[in-house]
């Protein structure tokens, strides 16, 4: 396989955006916050901000390097959208036998789920990361941040507590789903 010479990715940065590079230590900041990343793992590749754009570049690039300079490239463009718009996930709380319970316990940072197929003990999801905001409306759970990575993990940690063991999924559908994601707008 041929090494490509030059891989250059570049990253569109917005007017209410502000990007400090230092070294592979990124720090966007934006109307709704401020998001740290590290690529200090990314050997190789070199960060750099010309005029409103981040350059993602690598030099003599294997397939790994150049995936590797997509991958960060992509994850700039997140953290420039968390700040910015911020993301949004929907969970469903869907019950056909036990009506279930859902309270946030803010103070722990955790979701406790209540009566779940009948259980005497709480089921317990826990909200990772500090921007992390979590609501219950009816029948939805909804899961509001910055940072993708938390409030992805957050509302997977949510459907997670609900998974049904031990009995047959299409006679037990309780749970909590996911069914919507992306940005706030």
């Amino acid at each position: 396989m041929v090494k490509e010479v030059h891989v250059v990715e570049e990253v569109e940065i917005p007017e209410n955006v502000n990007i400090t590079i230092d070294g592979l230590r990124v720090v966007v900041e934006g109307p709704k916050g401020r998001l740290e990343r590290d690529f200090s793992h990314a050997k190789g590749v070199k960060i750099s901000k010309k005029d409103s754009k981040v350059i993602v570049e690598t030099f003599f690039a294997n397939r790994k390097k150049k995936a590797l300079v997509g991958t960060i490239a992509s994850h700039i463009e997140n953290l420039i959208k968390g700040v910015t718009r911020g993301y949004k996930y929907k969970l469903k709380i869907i019950y056909s036998h036990f009506p279930i319970t859902v309270e946030v316990d803010n103070s722990n940072r955790i979701v406790r789920i209540k009566n779940f197929l009948g259980e005497r003990s709480d089921r317990i999801a826990k909200i990772v990361g500090d921007d992390v905001k979590v609501t219950v409306k009816g029948e939805d759970v909804i899961v509001e941040g910055i940072d993708i990575e938390h409030v992805g993990q957050t509302a997977a940690n949510i459907e997670l507590a609900t998974k049904v063991k031990d009995k047959d999924r299409r006679v037990f559908a309780d749970g909590i789903y996911i069914y919507d994601w992306g940005d706030e707008e």
